[in-house]
């Protein structure tokens, strides 16, 4: 028995594989509290649940047109004339099964082998597996905490090169919860002004859990580069829709064409009774999503008081999504019992076994000097894992 070498070379997502480890230790009896995985802990607004069960009962259960339902595309139109002042056509829009589907459409269908992608580090687990399927080798820009997590614009220049076709990064960020402001993109856009041949991808599936005055800003909001930008986002964050595994991007329509191509050979279309049921979320009422961003900027708050509590602890102030991403890179070299803390996957390790409490380690995001921690969890529950992290933490020598 074999399997291909693609799938070798695959590294396995070290969410999941954090999240497994936990429920594992779960199953054994202990308590453990899991703030490893990116998902909200809301649960679906009932209008949009309200929607999906209408529209199975309207026999909304047949195979879907593989770019998606055309009033899925025109309400993914609306939104964006109307939270970000773009303007797409329909021929523009492709809905997936998740942003992850997206982000590998297009991947598949514009790279080939030798290509190089420059991504903006730290960055999301599946960037660097999903860039390398395709046989395009990843170019990351590293950003510390110092700067929050943000490059600069020499960076990115340095990183281009003859063979750059795409440049990639998410904002709000996962893992670091950093977002680029209009201020923050412009000298980089200065410097994509001089590559007409490169494309952009924005990955915005945060974008409604954003803490900055005014909120979310598009890169595709510059006129001189919005003909080259591709957005991906998602129902997953923004409207607890995690299960429903349903995406969206925005293209150019050559790209769109390319990657409706490349999804019809793979899954079709999205789920249909999920489609009519993400028009719902995209066109009614956004009051849950709102309050919603309002719990998780309180939690945020909750999570760094507490988290510079702990010596050895260097934190930033992430203005997005639901995680922090400290620095712990002063632990390396402490032990416990004959164990050296190295890395972060040890530290991570130990905090499992030893606090039960599941995070996982910057190295699968590019800085193994960091852990991230979601705060996609109740108060109490943050409390009490910081608390026990803390306890781990000063029984290190």
């Amino acid at each position: 028995m074999y399997v291909s070498d693609r799938l070798k070379n695959m590294a396995e997502s070290a969410t999941i594989k954090m999240a497994q480890l936990a429920r594992e230790l779960k199953s054994q009896g202990h308590e453990v509290i899991s703030l490893s995985l990116g998902e909200p802990d809301f649960d679906t607004p009932n209008h949009i649940k309200e929607a999906a069960n209408k529209a199975l009962q309207d026999g909304y259960t047949k195979y879907t047109p593989v770019p998606g339902l055309v009033e899925l595309q025109e309400a993914i139109v609306t939104k964006f004339k109307r939270d970000n002042n773009l303007d797409f056509n329909k021929n523009q829009i492709v809905v997936s099964n998740g942003a992850k589907q997206s982000l590998a459409n297009l991947s598949l269908s514009l790279l080939n082998e030798g290509d190089e992608v420059v991504i903006f580090a730290p960055y999301w687990v599946s960037y660097k597996e999903i860039i390398g399927l395709s046989g395009a080798k990843p170019i990351f820009v590293d950003a510390t905490i110092e700067n929050d997590f943000k490059i600069k614009p020499e960076q990115l220049e340095a990183a281009i090169t003859d063979k750059t076709r795409l440049v990639l990064f998410s904002s709000p960020c996962n893992p670091t919860g950093m977002v680029y402001t209009k201020e923050d993109f412009a000298p980089l856009v200065e410097v994509l002004e001089r590559y007409p041949q490169l494309l952009i991808a924005a990955d915005e599936i945060y974008e409604y859990i954003n803490f900055i005055e005014g909120g979310h800003f598009s890169i595709a909001n510059f006129d001189s580069i919005k003909e080259r930008c591709i957005i991906i986002n998602g129902f997953s964050k923004g409207f607890s829709m995690t299960g429903w595994r349903l995406g969206y991007m925005a293209a150019p329509t050559w790209v769109a064409n390319a990657c409706a191509k490349m999804q019809g050979q793979f899954t079709s279309g999205a789920n249909s009774f999920g489609q009519k049921a993400a028009c719902a979320a995209l066109l009614g009422d956004m009051t849950p999503t709102n309050e919603m961003n309002q719990v998780f900027r309180k939690r945020r708050d909750l999570v760094i008081k507490l988290l510079k509590e702990i010596d050895g602890f260097k934190v930033n102030f992430p203005e997005g999504a639901f995680y922090v991403f400290p620095n712990i890179s002063a632990l390396y070299g402490k032990s416990i019992d004959g164990k050296v803390i190295n890395n972060s996957s040890d530290f991570c390790e130990y905090i499992l076994y030893k606090a039960h409490v599941a995070i996982v380690g910057g190295g699968a995001f590019g800085a193994d000097d960091c852990v991230r921690i979601a705060y996609s969890a109740s108060e109490e529950q943050l409390e009490e894992a910081i608390r026990r992290i803390k306890v781990a933490v000063e029984a290190l020598v």
